[in-house]
C-alpha cells in the first residue's frame, strides 16, 4: 500500500502550508490550518464515451478561428439571464454564493422545474422528499427535472451516464466528496478536486453545471479562493433577511458583464422577478416628509430610482454619531465636510443618519446630489416636493460634477413621471431635448436656492 502523502491548508483562504502553524501567514487568520491527505489515486474521475477518439488539440492562428455566436440557453429567468449576460453557456460552470436560507436552494430549484431542458437537480443537503414538498409549493410539476440526493460525484456521474440531462445542478459543492482524496467533505482538497471533476466534465459534453456554494462569516465563498478561479461565473445572491426582496450580481462573468443587477421579491409560493425595481426602492406615500429626496442611479444597463432618507439632529451625548445603511459611511462623511466648509452650513454638533430604503448598497457617486438634498431639507425641516429628483456627483470643492449615462437616468425619471430632474450644469446635454424639466446646477449654493430659496 503507498503511503498516505498529507499538506497542511488553510481553510480560509486554501494557501498550502509544509508544517503546521497557528497563524496563516497569507490572510492572517488564527487556527485555520488544518493536515489533509493529498494522495490521489491513479484513477480516471470522469471520462468521456468519445474521448479516446477525440484527437490531441492543435494551435490555430488567431484570425483562423471560428467567431460564430455561442447559443445560450434561456433559463426561462428574465432576471437570472440578465446578470449571465444573455443565458446558460453550454459547456459553463456557475458558482452562485449567498447567506444561509437567503433563497440559493430555492431559486435555482424553482429554474429547474421552469426549464425547458432536462434538468437533474443533485441535493447533499436534503431528501427527495424534502425537495418534492418545496417544489409543490414553488410551482406546479414537471416532466423535465430529475432529482438527485447523492454526495459521492463518481455515483453522480453513472445517474448523469444514464440520464444524459442538458443541465446540471448541485447543492451544495461543500457537501461532495471523492473516493480518490482521502479527506472529509467539505476540505481544500475535497472542493478543488470534486470541482476539478465538474468541470471536465462540463467542458467535455457541453452541459452547463450549477454550483450552489456556502459562505463563510467574512461573506466570501467557503473553500478555496482557487474555486472562484476555476469557474466561468460567480454570482452572489444577497439581501437583508429581514426584507422580502432579493439581489443578484455577479462577481465575475467570462461571458457577460459583471455590472448587471437582478431583483427578486421572497414570497411563499417562491421568488417573484422584480421587472421595475423602482417600485420597491421607492416609498409610496401621499405626503412625503423632510428629509427625503429620490436619486437616479445606475447598475449595469438597467436605471433605478431609489429614496434617499436622513435624519439631521442635535447631538444628544456631545459627539456626534455618524450612521448609513446601504451607503459609505466615508462618503457621507466627506459630503458633510464639504456642506460645512463651502456651503456653511453648521453640521459639526449634529447626528447625521442616512438610509437607502429597500435594503440595498449603492456605490454610485451618482447619488451624492440626492444626498446633500435630504441632508439639507432634514436640516431646515423643509420638504422636497416628491416630483423632484437628482443625478449629480459632490466634488470637494462644493461643485457638482457630471455624471455617466445622463440620458438614461432622465429618460427613467420621465417614464415614471417625475416632473424635476437636477443635474450638473457640465453634463453636455441639451434640456429642450426632454419633456421633464432638466435643471442644471454647477455649485451647491445653487442646488440650495432653487429648493429652499
Amino acid at each position: 500500500m503507498a503511503k498516505l502523502k498529507t499538506s497542511f491548508f488553510c481553510q480560509s483562504c486554501g494557501t498550502n502550508y509544509a508544517k503546521w502553524l497557528g497563524q496563516c501567514t497569507s490572510c492572517k487568520q488564527w487556527n485555520t490550518i488544518v493536515e489533509e491527505i493529498i494522495q490521489k489515486e491513479e484513477k480516471q474521475a470522469w471520462r468521456s464515451p468519445s474521448s479516446e477518439a477525440k484527437k490531441i488539440a492543435k494551435p490555430l492562428k488567431i484570425n483562423e478561428i471560428s467567431t460564430s455566436e455561442e447559443v445560450r440557453m434561456n433559463t426561462t429567468d428574465g432576471e437570472l439571464n440578465r446578470v449571465l449576460g444573455g443565458g446558460l453557456v453550454p459547456g459553463s460552470l456557475t458558482l452562485l454564493g449567498g447567506e444561509p436560507g437567503i433563497g440559493k436552494s430555492t431559486l435555482l430549484l424553482q429554474i429547474s422545474l421552469k426549464l425547458p431542458y432536462k434538468t437533474l437537480y443533485v441535493s447533499g443537503e436534503e431528501s427527495q422528499k424534502q425537495i418534492k414538498m418545496r417544489a409543490e409549493r414553488i410551482t406546479g410539476q414537471t416532466d423535465n427535472c430529475f432529482i438527485l440526493t447523492e454526495t459521492k460525484t463518481q455515483n453522480i456521474f453513472r445517474q448523469i451516464e444514464e440520464i444524459e440531462p442538458e443541465v446540471v445542478i448541485i447543492d451544495s459543492i461543500q457537501t461532495l466528496h471523492t473516493e480518490y482524496i482521502e479527506s472529509s467533505a467539505g476540505s481544500i482538497s475535497q472542493i478543488r478536486e470534486c470541482t476539478a471533476e465538474l468541470i471536465k466534465f462540463a467542458k467535455e459534453t457541453n452541459v452547463p453545471v450549477i454550483l450552489i456554494g456556502h459562505i463563510t462569516k467574512d461573506g466570501t465563498i467557503a473553500g478555496p479562493k482557487i474555486l472562484e478561479h476555476m469557474v466561468d461565473t460567480v454570482l452572489q445572491f444577497e439581501g437583508d433577511r429581514n426584507h422580502v426582496y432579493r439581489i443578484l450580481r455577479a462577481l465575475k462573468n467570462r461571458f457577460g458583464s459583471t455590472a448587471e443587477l437582478g431583483i427578486y421579491e421572497m414570497l411563499g409560493n417562491g421568488l417573484r422577478e422584480v421587472s421595475n425595481p423602482s417600485e420597491i426602492l421607492i416609498s409610496n406615500k401621499d405626503n412625503y416628509l423632510s428629509g427625503t429626496a429620490i436619486a437616479t442611479t445606475i447598475e449595469g444597463m438597467r436605471p433605478l430610482m431609489i429614496e434617499i432618507q436622513a435624519l439631521v439632529s442635535t447631538a444628544v451625548y456631545g459627539t456626534p454619531q455618524r450612521s448609513t445603511t446601504g451607503y459609505n459611511l466615508k462618503r457621507l462623511n466627506m459630503i458633510l465636510a464639504v456642506l460645512e466648509k463651502r456651503a456653511g452650513f453648521r453640521l459639526g454638533a449634529k447626528d447625521v443618519f442616512l438610509n437607502i430604503t429597500g435594503g440595498i448598497n449603492v456605490d454610485d457617486p451618482a447619488i451624492d446630489l440626492a444626498v446633500v438634498a435630504a441632508i439639507l431639507s432634514s436640516n431646515e425641516d423643509i420638504t422636497i416636493d416628491k416630483d423632484f429628483c437628482f443625478a449629480g456627483e459632490v466634488g470637494l470643492t462644493g461643485e457638482i460634477r457630471p455624471v455617466n449615462k445622463v440620458e438614461q437616468r432622465i429618460h427613467e425619471a420621465e417614464k415614471l413621471g417625475f416632473s424635476t430632474i437636477f443635474v450638473s450644469k457640465h453634463n453636455k446635454i441639451n434640456p429642450k431635448d426632454f419633456k421633464i424639466d432638466v435643471r442644471m446646477v454647477s455649485k451647491i449654493e445653487d442646488l440650495v436656492e432653487q429648493l429652499f430659496g
